[in-house]
């Protein structure tokens, strides 16, 4: 029995993170990757999965516990696949400037939002165009977002153009 176990524990590094991207953003959700070109570093004080490459860029960062955190680059790669809208927020084009540089995504702007979405879970932020603008966590399932009015719907966690001050005039 313990050897039966101890298979199991050795299993290679990409079917794990292959394994964990599919049970977290829904089943056949690596069909978009190009397995080939993954590229993984290790924590050198635990030897754990730390951080994913897809073509020397960043993809997804692993968690302590167990969840992946999507790079935008990352989510612009899986949002090829339809069944990735599940877990994903559009919004208006008005707003998306300011999400585009780190704002909060609020309740009233959001157009369509995938079934998948739960709090806490992580979501990506598309424009009416599908461009990924931001990748953040939610404060509300998918049927709150569409039926409120009120209240932060995703806190930004990484977007396309941090480094841009935005002004409203008014």
């Amino acid at each position: 029995m313990f050897s039966f176990f101890r298979c199991i524990v050795k299993m290679d590094s990409k079917e794990k993170f292959v394994m964990s991207l599919n049970y977290i953003f829904g089943k056949d959700i690596c069909s978009a990757v190009d397995l080939d070109n993954l590229k993984f570093s290790f924590s050198k004080r635990t030897g754990k999965l730390k951080n994913v490459e897809y073509n020397n860029i960043l993809f997804a960062t692993l968690r302590s516990n167990g969840s992946i955190a999507l790079t935008v680059y990352g989510a612009s790669i899986l949002v090829k696949n339809p069944l990735f809208l599940e877990n994903c927020v559009v919004i208006e084009n008005g707003p998306d400037i300011f999400v585009s540089v780190g704002k909060s995504v609020f309740a009233k702007h959001v157009v369509m939002c995938g079934n998948r979405v739960r709090p806490s879970s992580d979501v990506a932020i598309l424009d009416k165009n599908n461009n990924v603008i931001a990748v953040g966590k939610s404060f509300l399932s998918a049927k709150m977002m569409k039926s409120l009015e009120r209240g932060v719907a995703v806190k930004i966690r990484e977007c396309i153009n941090r480094n841009v001050n935005v002004t409203l005039n008014i």
